[in-house]
């Protein structure tokens, strides 16, 4: 039998089959063996007892943090206001999701608490409609402006981003009318209290919502610099006319990019600069394991074997010579 996995919870992988009916599951030995990574959104093969899974079936796509699968659309959701709209945050979620492909929209929380509402939605407006993203504005407290929202994830299956403390638990009330536990906004730190502890498929008529912990912590530390500018578009349109070919725009005054900054949005451009840096950490890492692995290791043909450290060589030497000495040879 076949079913989706709609959320995992220790070692258990609770799983729906296309009759809706629930079985919790263990993962099958020779898929642990295989290290074969079952995510919230996969599908998958039930042993014949449905106590197990068997196997994994073909994904969509797939995201690695959080780990879900099998996404039709990422919704990005952010606060104007409680906590203050973080625009590199928000560039970190749409660069990352658009490194995995993942059709992106974003909605705004929160509009009953911005002052000047009108000059802000312009404003991001201004940036993100540029960049082909649908957009909305909402409030999930008040519970306005989400009939545009729902019409639009209709048949869809589609994953939550967002810090914790924007809204995500509240707007999920207001879709499905479930009682998701919901947080507070820290009056310390100003940042959510994380409430949501798991990744789980949340059913709402004819549409699904994979509901995510808050991934605050993700990090380009996963891409080389050199690749970084393929997910930036509005400035790549400059990149591709500069004339150094090894150039990553950050520096150099006579680089194309750097000439055109005025056309650029600064949040975009200090979004790039700050994953910039995260690719570089990233790149000197590698650097630093290619090293190691290359002095640990050798190659005798077509293959690499570890080599024998040189102390670890002299002892051998030291226990081989006392043999020798005591046989007498």
């Amino acid at each position: 039998m076949q079913g989706q996995v709609y959320k995992i919870h220790s070692d258990f992988y609770y799983v729906k089959n296309f009759e809706h009916k629930e079985f919790v599951c263990k993962l099958k030995d020779i898929l642990k063996k295989q290290k074969i990574d079952i995510k919230v959104g996969d599908y998958v093969e039930l042993s014949l007892d449905n106590s197990s899974i068997i196997s994994l079936l073909k994904r969509k796509n797939t995201i690695e943090r959080p780990k879900v699968s099998n996404v039709d659309l990422a919704l990005v959701v952010c606060s104007l206001k409680d906590p203050d709209l973080d625009y590199i945050q928000l560039n970190r979620y749409l660069t990352y999701l658009k490194y995995y492909n993942i059709d992106c929209a974003i909605c705004f929380n929160k509009e009953d608490l911005e002052a000047d509402f009108e000059e802000k939605k312009a404003q991001i407006g201004a940036i993100y409609k540029k960049l082909n993203y649908k957009t909305f504005f909402i409030s999930a407290k008040n519970k306005s402006h989400l009939e545009e929202l729902i019409e639009f994830v209709k048949s869809k299956t589609i994953v939550f981003c967002g810090q914790s403390g924007v809204g995500k638990s509240t707007l999920l009330n207001c879709l499905t009318n479930k009682n998701l536990k919901t947080g507070l906004v820290s009056s310390k730190t100003k940042k959510g209290v994380h409430t949501t502890r798991h990744c789980e498929v949340v059913e709402y008529e004819d549409f699904r919502i994979i509901d995510t912990p808050g991934f605050s912590k993700l990090k380009f530390d996963f891409l080389l610099p050199s690749k970084l500018i393929n997910l930036f578009d509005d400035i790549k349109i400059y990149s591709d006319d500069c004339k150094f070919s090894n150039c990553l725009h950050d520096s150099d005054n006579d680089c194309c990019v750097r000439k055109n900054l005025n056309k650029i949005d600064k949040t975009r451009y200090e979004s790039y600069l700050c994953f910039l840096d995260e690719a570089r950490q990233y790149k000197d890492e590698i650097s630093n394991r290619s090293i190691k692995k290359e002095y640990f290791s050798k190659e005798t043909g077509n293959k690499v074997l570890a080599k024998i450290s040189r102390k670890k060589r002299e002892l051998s030497r030291n226990i081989l010579k006392q043999k020798t000495k005591e046989e007498g040879l």
